[in-house]
């Protein structure tokens, strides 16, 4: 990449010949890749919890990673990505709001309910009626149930 920089400097016309990426302002958290036939990036964030609220955090992110496997329907598996997020925000503030918290675990609880009790819609079962679906759910469940 050649970019020309013609530009007065110092009170010169002087031109300046680029021979790659020329940034101006602020380039926090930016990934530049340069010169290459394929990239893959990734950029990890950790986030603490504030005291107290580590252990709904690690159930809420342990139900999330497994969600998908037991089958929601894509619209109830938006509702606890959300709900979770939510749960995610509000417990990495300086002072979390408990009644959020509480609000965003309860909804993660009653999408996880039908499925920890098998139940059967019309004469279609839903995918929590298996064996260890249900009992998965009934863990989340309980781990979501730990006091904050």
């Amino acid at each position: 990449m050649r970019v020309q920089d013609t530009t007065p400097h110092a009170g010169f016309g002087t031109t300046i010949n680029h021979y790659g990426p020329v940034i101006h302002g602020n380039v926090d958290r930016t990934q530049l890749a340069w010169g290459n036939n394929t990239v893959s990036q990734a950029r990890g964030c950790t986030e603490q919890a504030a005291p107290g609220f580590e252990l709904i955090a690690k159930a809420v992110a342990d139900a999330v990673e497994k969600l998908a496997a037991i089958g929601l329907s894509e619209n109830d598996l938006r509702e606890a990505r959300v709900a979770a997020a939510d749960v995610f925000v509000e417990a990495t503030k300086t002072e979390p709001d408990r009644g959020e918290v509480r609000r965003a675990v309860n909804a993660l609880k009653g999408l996880l309910a039908p499925v920890a009790m098998g139940v059967v819609a019309g004469s279609t079962a839903v995918a929590g009626s298996t064996a260890g679906a249900q009992e998965w759910a009934r863990t989340a469940i309980e781990q979501l149930s730990v006091p904050f």
